[in-house]
């Protein structure tokens, strides 16, 4: 039976991942800042008590991040899948962007806490059977795509967050292990909004075949939701 961690599973993308899974019949580790107050999550587990163990995790807390590796010691994660993220401020635009704490907040957990996962669980995952890490990232932290500017926080977040998953396909190439970088599409999720063009399951279900379908020639893709390459 494959395993999975996925981080940032309480809604949206990530819950529907999980469920996904389970539904195929994988073995999940599903974690959340506070499982225990998403109705879906815990509900999910009801339905998979064999097969899903949700834990508490902020992944903006790198203490946090250590214990719960230590806690799967002697797991072997198939897919490890860094959906957790966070928009921050709204509306920034050139000459409004002053908020420098909430900035390197969006730092902090789009960038800088995928790097503290992959190193805390890279011993899990080299011992798998699949070895991958997807990291969610996004278009929008795309240098080649960004024709309409503004965004300065989320997309300087996510590009970082591209330059951290490139080098580490290159340094866990010894290892066997592949490192991605998923565009998961514009999703109708709270962060996406309600324009959004497709929903968590159409979502879910790309992020699933775009990372089932891995090889070695993909090693440190910026992967688009329909499998196509995203430009750096």
């Amino acid at each position: 039976m494959k395993t999975a961690l996925i981080t940032g599973t309480n809604r949206g993308i990530g819950l529907e991942l999980a469920r996904q899974l389970l539904e195929d019949g994988w073995r999940v580790h599903a974690t959340a800042r506070d499982p225990e107050g998403s109705a879906e999550l815990k509900a999910l587990a009801v339905d998979h008590p064999d097969t899903l163990q949700l834990h508490a995790l902020d992944v903006g807390n790198a203490e946090a991040i250590r214990a719960l590796s230590d806690r799967l010691a002697d797991e072997s994660i198939d897919w490890l899948i860094n959906n957790a993220g966070i928009y921050g401020p709204r509306g920034v635009a050139f000459g409004n962007v002053h908020d420098v704490e909430a900035w390197l907040e969006v730092f902090r957990i789009n960038s800088i806490a995928p790097m503290l996962i992959m190193q805390a669980f890279v011993e899990q995952v080299a011992r798998s059977g699949e070895k991958k890490i997807g990291i969610l990232s996004s278009k929008v932290g795309s240098m080649g795509d960004n024709g309409s500017g503004g965004g300065y926080i989320y997309r300087s977040s996510k590009a970082a967050v591209n330059a951290v998953i490139k080098s580490a396909s290159i340094d866990l190439e010894p290892l066997g292990i592949n490192v991605v970088a998923l565009h998961p599409g514009w999703v109708l999720t709270d962060m996406g909004g309600p324009h959004a063009e497709i929903t968590t399951a159409q979502s879910a279900a790309g992020l699933r075949r775009n990372m089932a379908g891995l090889t070695e020639a993909d090693r440190g893709r910026f992967i688009d939701i329909d499998g196509t390459t995203i430009p750096w």
